[in-house]
């Protein structure tokens, strides 16, 4: 769990991901198209894989993957973005990490 708070933390906007789910592709896409630029961590070209999403699931994702992070906190999953998304709060949750320049 450590290693999944240390890197969720790494920057403002945080996603795990698998390379194969179309899922979180989805939610990579949504976050660039509101100008933020997440970094991405792709559990499963990670050794600590099993791991990783055991640790996802213990902080309350119900799928291990996509798991969000903003400022360090977990968001949640595909619904969970989802439904702050089509509410308007999860503009003002990212405004800190949208970028402008294109």
């Amino acid at each position: 769990m450590d290693k999944v708070m240390r890197m969720s933390s790494e920057k403002g906007v945080v996603i795990f991901t698998k390379s194969s789910c179309c899922l979180c592709y989805a939610v990579q896409i949504l976050f660039r198209d509101l100008r933020v630029q997440p970094t991405i961590h792709e559990i499963d070209n990670d050794p600590d894989c099993r791991e990783i999403e055991k640790a996802l699931v213990r902080l309350g994702c119900a799928n291990a993957v996509p798991a969000v992070f903003v400022s360090g906190k977990l968001v949640g999953s595909t619904n969970d973005v989802m439904s702050l998304h089509l509410s308007g709060s999860l503009v003002p949750l990212i405004k800190p990490y949208q970028s402008f320049l294109n």
